[in-house]
């Protein structure tokens, strides 16, 4: 199955059922009254954590959603059945935004957790709510509101709790093999690992931990050269990172020069990854040269004074398995002290707290333009439109309605100060509600 870890999607949450005109017919009961039930509400979209899911791959050829409508308001003030919200399961560690505006929608982490995405209609309201003293029969009654309509962008991050990070070709796939019951590719070659590769490591003492060897890394990943964000994102969630640094020398590249490369791509793309736990592993030890390189390597990293701190250094060779049980004991004890899902923490406080700022041109809510094309006034705005959606134009009581809404909210002056004439038509965006103007 292919790895799919981005996707954009289209939403449609259901409209709200229409609210109806009836009145009471029944014997020995005089001027029985309005009697037109509610419409029911329309079905929302909400996303639901499911930790079976590996990949967004389902989204890949499937990206229109849609929810039902609500059902039609009944006679004796009955109101409409509400339809079934629409549940769409995606993977953990996948972060929603408005693929329109960019802003985070939320953080989708724990089995089982839920976001409302897009939310659906309410019922339009039949006559009975319309009854007043000076009207005690009204003929007038609502549509259901329109459902919303969004298009999110989902971006799914490993949840690891071990990264496996390094040059290409430094060990990272055969050490999660030999560690775990995981099949990664490994070949001799640059980049054989392009997807991330997750395994569960169990220990002899019964604790455990999820691995996860990510793809390698070359100079310039930060700046999006080679697999570039598309490994640096899965970084982020991991709470202990396992260095890996190959002491063959075959590379033609000493290893400590490979070892600060990396530390520069992770601290230009997020200087907080290098605050974490960190073990750097020493590779191949099997390899001829390697005793005298990792000398040589062990020297220099303790002699660096750019470090914040020396990290600990363990030498392994995961074809002979030397030192590799020491290295998987080792990891689990800097887990048990490392802070409990910190990154997530700190995403979700972000959510919380955070506001979008971005530049908008200034527009009003309201406004009147010629549209050359159907040749006439179109007036548009997200209240208006709303309205115009919710009304009946069946019924002339529900559209004498609404022309003193949008008399109320100062149509009537804004066509008038834009040069409308007597005759004009006038149009509502995106309906197909159209009326003659007269001043």
């Amino acid at each position: 199955m292919a790895f799919v870890d981005q996707a954009q999607v289209e939403l449609k949450a259901g409209k709200g059922g229409d609210g109806i005109v009836s009145f009471r017919h029944e014997k020995f009961v005089a001027m029985g009254g309005p009697f037109g039930g509610d419409g029911g509400h329309g079905g929302s979209i909400i996303l639901k954590v499911d930790e079976g899911l590996r990949t967004l791959m389902d989204f890949r050829y499937n990206r229109h959603f849609k929810a039902q409508a609500g059902g039609k308001g009944g006679t004796k003030g009955m109101t409409g059945a509400s339809a079934e919200d629409r549940i769409i399961k995606v993977p953990q560690g996948t972060i929603v935004s408005d693929a329109d505006t960019g802003e985070i929608l939320g953080d989708m982490v724990y089995d089982g957790q839920t976001l409302l995405v897009a939310r659906g209609g309410r019922g339009g309201r039949g006559n009975i709510h319309f009854a007043t003293p000076a009207n005690p029969a009204p003929e007038l009654s609502e549509n259901g509101e329109p459902g919303q309509i969004r298009n999110i962008k989902m971006e799914m991050r490993v949840l690891a709790d071990v990264g496996l990070v390094g040059f290409p070709s430094a060990g990272k796939s055969t050490l999660l093999s030999v560690v775990s019951n995981a099949k990664p590719k490994i070949a001799a070659y640059h980049f054989t690992t392009i997807d991330p590769n997750i395994g569960m490591v169990r220990l002899s003492d019964d604790r455990d931990f999820v691995m996860a060897d990510l793809p390698g890394l070359i100079e310039g990943a930060s700046e999006g050269v080679g697999l570039g964000f598309q490994f640096l994102r899965h970084v982020e969630r991991t709470r202990v990172i396992l260095h890996l640094v190959d002491m063959s020398g075959i590379e033609g590249q000493d290893p400590y020069t490979q070892y600060r490369k990396i530390l520069t791509e992770l601290e230009q793309y997020d200087p907080t990854i290098l605050d974490r736990p960190q073990i750097v592993v020493a590779t191949k030890m099997d390899m001829p040269d390697s005793e005298a390189f990792f000398e040589e390597f062990v020297k220099q990293v303790k002699a660096d004074s750019g470090l914040k701190e020396t990290p600990e250094i363990m030498a392994i060779s995961a074809v002979t398995h030397k030192g590799v049980d020491e290295l998987l004991r080792e990891t689990a004890n800097v887990l048990d002290k490392a802070p409990v899902a910190e990154a997530y923490k700190v995403q979700e406080e972000a959510n919380e707290n955070e506001k979008v700022y971005k530049f908008e041109e200034d527009k009003p809510d309201l406004s009147v333009d010629w549209d050359s094309e159907y040749e006439c006034w179109m007036i548009s705005g997200p209240e208006v439109e709303k309205l115009a959606a919710m009304t009946n134009l069946q019924r002339e009581a529900t559209v004498m309605r609404f022309a003193r809404q949008m008399r109320h909210m100062g149509v009537d002056q804004m066509l008038r100060d834009a040069g409308a004439k007597d005759g004009d038509d006038v149009r509502v965006n995106n309906t197909n509600f159209v009326f003659e103007y007269s001043d």
